[in-house]
């Protein structure tokens, strides 16, 4: 299943908000998660109140379409994961199968190591979410 099927079903889309809170109570320290589609529309996401779903799901395809473009440029095959490094902690865009990007903000003092662990598990179960619907 595409992405843009999987924002049409609610149920679906209610199962990836229940696994992103999963992923974020796995840990103190992701302060916010979100997927997004290869188009920029956020499909489901836990942020805070002054975060826009939309601007964010924007910027994050965008990046993403952005860094394959340069890992292909080199030869580096398909993008699996970025990661920002920000003065307030790391953002984490971790390709989640044909669905999208699963985009993951954690804090400062993360361990940042089980923080790409704990994103990628996450990240192959939202791409079989979509698969298996």
């Amino acid at each position: 299943m595409n992405s843009s099927a999987l924002a049409g079903s609610d149920a679906l889309m209610s199962k990836a908000r229940g696994m992103l809170r999963a992923l974020q109570s796995t840990s103190d320290h992701i302060e916010a998660s979100a997927l997004v589609s290869h188009d920029g529309l956020t499909l489901a996401a836990v942020l805070s109140s002054e975060a826009n779903a939309d601007r964010f799901g924007a910027m994050c395809a965008s990046l993403l379409a952005l860094a394959s473009r340069a890992a292909s440029e080199v030869q580096r095959g398909e993008l699996r994961q970025i990661i920002l490094d920000g003065e307030h902690g790391p953002l984490l865009l971790t390709r989640a199968g044909k669905t999208g990007v699963l985009a993951v903000a954690a804090a400062p003092k993360a361990n940042l190591g089980k923080v790409i662990l704990d994103t990628r598990k996450t990240a192959a179960d939202l791409a079989m979410l979509s698969a298996a619907a």
